[in-house]
This record gives structure tokens, C-alpha cells and sequence, in this order.
């Protein structure tokens, strides 16, 4: 999608507003610890090692394959070559940065692909796990561990 980012779904004051028109429906994940992703090059220059790290934590990975973590990993070989050569080309600089946006790197780049990242849902216990914590709380008796 290309214009302006559009804005996040909670800004909207109708749920219709997210999906009106000719959108694409909206697609959500959920922000998770680090997966078991392919580890970055210890010779990497320290922006694309930082860069390649930061992705494998960030929320967007949810949606990464195989493919991507290579593309991930060519992508920051790049980058280490260029942040230690001599003279930069500002082409490739562009295609660095066109390659990052294609793996949803900045938030308006995933509001474009129509993703948003929310904080996990937080844990609920069981009913009768409660109910029994409550029970042995009122009769004052305490869990040895």
C-alpha cells in the first residue's frame, strides 16, 4: 500500500473504520520472546549485528519464514559491507533501506502491510484454581515449598 500511514486501529472510533472500503482486512499478531532464528555474524559490522538481533525480538518475526530470516541475514551482510567500506554508494543505500521496509522494519511500514502489534494477552488462571487459592487463604493455611 502505498500514501500516507494510516492509523492505528485503536485511533479509529468504529471498528467498519479499519476495514472500509477497499482495504485489505487488517491482520494482527502478538508480540513474542525471541525465536530460534540463525545467529548474526560475529565479524558484522556493529549496526547490522545490533540490526539483525533487534529483528529476531521485534513483534514483526511472528510473520517471518525461513526465506525472510535468509533475506534477513543477506540483508545485514550488505549493510556490515557497506558501513566499513571506504565510499559509500547511496544506491545502495536505498536498497538497503527498501529491503528493510519490505521486511517490516518501522511501524508505518507495517501499518502500510496493515499489521499492528499489541502486547500479549495476560495469563488468566483457572476459576477453580482461584477458588481454591481463596479457600486455603481464608483458612489461613500457606503453601510449603
Amino acid at each position: 500500500m502505498t500514501g500516507p500511514i494510516p492509523n492505528h486501529s485503536s485511533d479509529l472510533s468504529r471498528d467498519r473504520d479499519t476495514n472500509r472500503g477497499d482495504r485489505m482486512p487488517l491482520t494482527k499478531g502478538t508480540l513474542r520472546p525471541v525465536v530460534d532464528v540463525p545467529g548474526a555474524d560475529e565479524d558484522w559490522h556493529p549496526i547490522a549485528r545490533e540490526l539483525y538481533i533487534s529483528a529476531a525480538e521485534s513483534g514483526q518475526s511472528d510473520f517471518y519464514q525461513k526465506s525472510d530470516w535468509l533475506l534477513w541475514y543477506s540483508l545485514c551482510e550488505d549493510l556490515s559491507y557497506y558501513k566499513t567500506m571506504g565510499r559509500r554508494s547511496g544506491q545502495m543505500l536505498q536498497t538497503i533501506y527498501s529491503t528493510m521496509t519490505e521486511l517490516l522494519v518501522s511501524e508505518g511500514a507495517r501499518r502500510r502491510a496493515r499489521i499492528e502489534l499489541h502486547d500479549p494477552e495476560p495469563e488468566q488462571d483457572d476459576a477453580a484454581v482461584l477458588a481454591l487459592a481463596d479457600y486455603r487463604s481464608d483458612l489461613g493455611v500457606e503453601d510449603a515449598e
